[in-house]
């Protein structure tokens, strides 16, 4: 069941530098939200503190709060390997298991949260598999290493492997910058399938593809060269595309800087 996700006040810290400043916005269940802005304006780094990835590097550190539906993710007592499991990451460039078969790669997690019959794991390996829409191209070599596919297949086994153990959320960093544009086509097709089951936030330095998959896009900024960034606005994408409330953001989206 996708969640709705509820940040206010949230900064990010990398020990006493602040990436990002009072982040405040709400993300809608099972839909597609897209964040653009200049390299260096904290996108990723907001997206990693919606799983409590961030505070994995060292001098990570939050303040603020992220909800999911009505629970806090950073409140006390809450476990951050339970929330990764909950919110699901798939990074820039693919990172399959290198050492491990196609099959195991998809597995992996479910074997973490204890499922061990054979039976069980084939039914979800396979159905995670079509639902990464990859399923046709592997069913035949599932035991060859998941690090033998090209570059857009191993980015569908890491979705696949992603979606497995169910979260509620998938949050994908830049997952078509290392893809070419046939492999980017196949996951942005993929990504408008999964959002009728998961919430979907996209990090993208590309434009027409954040106007592609996205129903609603967010703009992040710098003040200045060392300065924290900060959301400047977030809306419906044909709106930020055609009539953004913001000149920073229209500046930004006609090329006039970025």
């Amino acid at each position: 069941m996708a969640k709705r996700i509820d940040v206010s006040g949230l900064s990010a810290y990398y020990s006493a530098h602040k990436a990002i400043d009072d982040i405040s916005m709400t993300i809608e269940p099972g839909s597609v939200t897209a964040f653009i802005g200049p390299s260096g304006c904290g996108k990723s780094t907001f997206l990693r503190t919606l799983n409590r990835m961030h505070e994995v590097t060292p001098g990570g550190r939050v303040e603020g709060k992220v909800l999911l539906d009505d629970e806090n993710l950073y409140g006390s007592g809450v476990d951050p390997v339970t929330v990764r499991r909950t919110v699901g990451m798939v990074f820039q460039r693919p990172n399959p298991f290198p050492t491990m078969s196609i099959y195991d790669n998809v597995a992996a997690g479910l074997k973490l949260n204890g499922i061990r019959k054979k039976g069980e794991l084939d039914t979800i390996v396979e159905r995670s598999l079509k639902g990464a829409n990859l399923w046709n191209e592997v069913k035949d070599r599932l035991g060859k290493p998941g690090s033998g596919l090209s570059g857009g297949q191993q980015q569908r086994l890491c979705i696949a492997r992603a979606i497995a153990v169910e979260p509620e959320v998938l949050l994908m960093d830049e997952p078509c910058s290392a893809l070419d544009p046939i492999s980017t086509l196949a996951i942005e097709d993929l990504i408008g399938e999964l959002k009728e089951r998961f919430t979907i936030v996209i990090v993208t330095h590309n434009m027409q593809q954040a106007a592609r998959v996205s129903d609603r896009t967010a703009f992040f900024n710098l003040a200045a060269v060392g300065q924290p960034g900060k959301l400047i606005e977030i809306d419906e994408t044909q709106r930020i595309f055609s009539n953004p409330s913001v000149q920073a953001t229209e500046d930004y989206i006609s090329g006039r800087f970025g």
